[in-house]
């Protein structure tokens, strides 16, 4: 009896502090989705995405980069797999060069969310860990959103606002 005791006891112990550390600090786009913290293990590859991109290492990237995927750059191109994706990064690179602009950012922060609980066949978004990053650039401000599952880059899009933030 100690011993059944003991289990249950276990059990419960477990699943109260499942329910503590998943507590939603938002909402979705789809019916009955909650957003929650993701984890470190997410925002380590895109640090991983982000050193290859920053070294042009585009063997690198593309290793992070799923076939099929959706990624919208802030003009509105899009690529669907890594070569096309590493190909508008490379023709950002020169076009850069020959404005004779620096090429370069600085990644202001980065953070892991996931959203969960819909029922709807649509929500997509559930998939994996999506990371939220900033980066500030000679240019603009950058926000980017990628999607990241089982590792890969799933879908990704970039948004730039003209304003510099002022270094500190």
């Amino acid at each position: 009896m100690k011993k059944k005791l003991s289990v249950l006891l276990i059990t419960i112990l477990f699943s109260c502090e499942k329910k503590i550390t998943e507590q939603t600090n938002g909402f979705g786009p789809y019916e009955g989705q909650s957003v929650y913290l993701g984890d470190q293990s997410t925002v380590e590859v895109f640090k991983a995405l982000d050193k290859a991109w920053a070294a042009r290492d585009y063997t690198a990237m593309m290793s992070f980069i799923e076939d099929g995927g959706l990624f919208i750059f802030e003009d509105g191109h899009t690529v669907s797999n890594g070569q096309e994706f590493v190909d508008k990064v490379e023709a950002e690179y020169i076009e850069s060069l020959e404005k004779g602009q620096e090429w370069g950012w600085k990644t202001n922060y980065a953070f892991s969310v996931y959203p969960k609980g819909s029922d709807d066949p649509k929500a997509t978004n559930q998939h994996g860990e999506w990371v939220n990053a900033q980066f500030s650039g000679n240019d603009g401000t950058y926000i980017e959103w990628y999607q990241i599952v089982n590792g890969k880059l799933k879908m990704w899009y970039q948004t730039k606002g003209k304003y510099v933030i002022p270094e500190d």
